[in-house]
């Protein structure tokens, strides 16, 4: 599971007394919710099918999906050896049929085992980055939201970029590498820092 709200209060703490601006952020929008997911290739599955759809989309989607897959989505062999074309019947795109494909073909051939991902947090990135569907940013979004892990900062996220620039009082979006340069003092807090992002940048939408 990811981070706990008393790991988020402790590492934001950290977090505001590194950079005043950023404290005041904090003491103005409030504790963010923890963001929690099981962890397994289900969640990144799940990742999959809800890229670019409502979530009432997503939801009839996965329903549809399991219905066409025998009923046991975690049987990654069976998913694996579905048609595309009974995948896409269940509302997949192509694209889609075949991320599910290979991230089910991954696991069941046993390439990548996500109940024992390396340790080191770049050397889990290039191992689920492996898989056909799965880009930095999903594989970075799986190892904080269902493995906790602490310093992973998905600097890529568009959301991510536009409120750490917002909060530290720059005039235009940072790039990706900018905000992962941005992130930097703040190790070993940077997820704490990224969902802090994403609670302020919603509280600045609304």
């Amino acid at each position: 599971m990811g981070l706990s709200a008393e790991q988020l209060r402790t590492s934001l703490a950290a977090i505001a007394a590194a950079d005043a601006r950023l404290a005041a952020a904090i003491a103005r929008a409030g504790d963010p919710e923890p963001r929690l997911r099981p962890r397994g290739p289900g969640t990144m599955m799940r990742a999959i099918v809800a890229q670019q759809v409502s979530t009432k989309a997503a939801a009839s989607i996965w329903n549809k999906l399991e219905i066409a897959c025998g009923g046991d989505m975690d049987d990654h062999a069976r998913i694996a050896a579905t048609p595309v074309e009974v995948l896409r019947g269940a509302g997949l795109s192509g694209q889609k049929a075949s991320y599910v494909h290979a991230l089910a073909a991954a696991v069941a051939g046993g390439a990548v085992d996500f109940a024992a991902l390396p340790a080191d947090d770049d050397e889990a990135i290039v191992a689920l980055s492996s898989i056909k569907g799965i880009g930095r940013w999903s594989a970075e979004i799986y190892l904080l939201f269902a493995e906790g892990r602490g310093d992973v900062f998905p600097a890529g996220d568009l959301a991510v970029q536009i409120e750490l620039g917002r909060l530290l009082g720059l005039e235009a979006r940072p790039t990706e590498k900018a905000t992962r340069l941005l992130a930097e003092p703040f190790r070993p807090h940077r997820g704490a820092l990224a969902i802090f992002c994403w609670h302020s940048y919603n509280i600045a939408a609304i």
